[in-house]
């Protein structure tokens, strides 16, 4: 017969456990609304756009009153969280000077899609007729790490409404034995570092995307485990991942882009390292231009947030909003 108090504990235990995974996802919940909040304070709304092929929704956060003296910005997030996470650190400054759009992309945050494509082509298509419907016709393109490689499809495919492009550590021009070699030296599942499974996963993340500090150490277990426990999409997530490391006949035949393009690369990111951005720039030709951010790793919005601002809003808007 069972010991009455070896039972007592299990059944406490079981009771615990279902508890502390409500509080981490509260935590993380919690989180996520006062970062909804700051961006209200912005002069921001979320919108919802159902696009025209009845399957697709996106959720796209953009400036409540358009005004005509500023120009259009598209900021394209990569994976890590949704949009509010990634670009927290520089909305304040940049909805002072542009009129913003922010989408979650296909599969994060709200944004979801019932279709089978997971190509960074559908992204770009997806973004660019969740724009169209919202009535902007003319806009110019800021992109991070994965966003780079959709708001690059974005300038091809849609050469006339994109007039300028802001790419920031992304491994575009890479072609696919690179990218296996690189992934060999990084010794994990990049399917696993990118779509996490474990804290161990986020904190390995983060300290490869961040040079200056190990901040994941900082971050408790319980955090961590509700961030990973409210992430939707995790095998469509996952999906896209393997997508984007698979053999495309795109990484042979790059298209050249007609747009000005300013690429900008923190000098220590081992994500996509700064050769990668050499060689895009090569690719690109005399309308691109390469500004590296010294001591700073792949996110340089999170390690770099005013400097990055400072490069944006100066080849956007000219030398006159040279100081932040």
């Amino acid at each position: 017969m069972m010991d009455y108090h070896c039972l007592y504990r299990l059944l406490f235990f079981r009771r615990i456990i279902p508890i502390s995974g409500i509080i981490s996802r509260f935590a993380v919940n919690f989180a996520d609304a006062t970062l909804s909040l700051y961006f209200r304070y912005c002069g921001l709304s979320k919108s919802t756009v159902d696009l025209d092929d009845n399957q697709t929704t996106l959720h796209i956060w953009a400036s409540n009153h358009r005004r005509s003296n500023k120009p259009n910005l598209v900021l394209i997030h990569g994976f890590g969280g949704n949009s509010k996470w990634q670009f927290v650190l520089q909305i304040r400054q940049l909805t002072s000077d542009f009129n913003v759009y922010i989408p979650d992309l296909v599969f994060f945050g709200e944004s979801y899609s019932t279709r089978s494509d997971r190509s960074v082509k559908f992204q770009a298509k997806c973004v660019c007729d969740g724009l169209k419907k919202m009535k902007v016709d003319k806009f110019s393109v800021y992109a991070i790490s994965y966003g780079g490689f959709v708001g690059y499809r974005m300038a091809e495919v849609e050469e006339e409404m994109v007039e300028k492009l802001v790419i920031v550590s992304s491994g575009i021009v890479c072609k696919h034995d690179r990218k296996v070699e690189h992934v060999k030296k990084i010794g994990r599942s990049v399917v696993d570092l990118l779509v996490a499974k474990t804290p161990e996963d986020l904190r390995m993340l983060c300290r490869m995307s961040i040079h200056k500090c190990d901040i994941g150490r900082w971050i408790p277990d319980f955090f961590l485990w509700g961030f990973i426990a409210v992430e939707c999409c995790r095998k469509e997530k996952e999906e896209l991942v393997e997508e984007l490391l698979t053999d495309q006949p795109e990484d042979v035949d790059l298209p050249v882009l007609t747009q000005e393009t300013l690429l900008i690369w923190g000098e220590k990111d081992t994500v996509f390292p700064l050769d990668w951005a050499y060689q895009l720039q090569r690719h690109l030709g005399k309308k691109s231009r390469l500004e590296i951010i010294r001591n700073v790793g792949h996110a340089a919005n999170f390690e770099a947030p005013y400097s990055l601002n400072r490069y944006i809003t100066t080849f956007l808007l000219g030398s006159s909003k040279l100081q932040i």
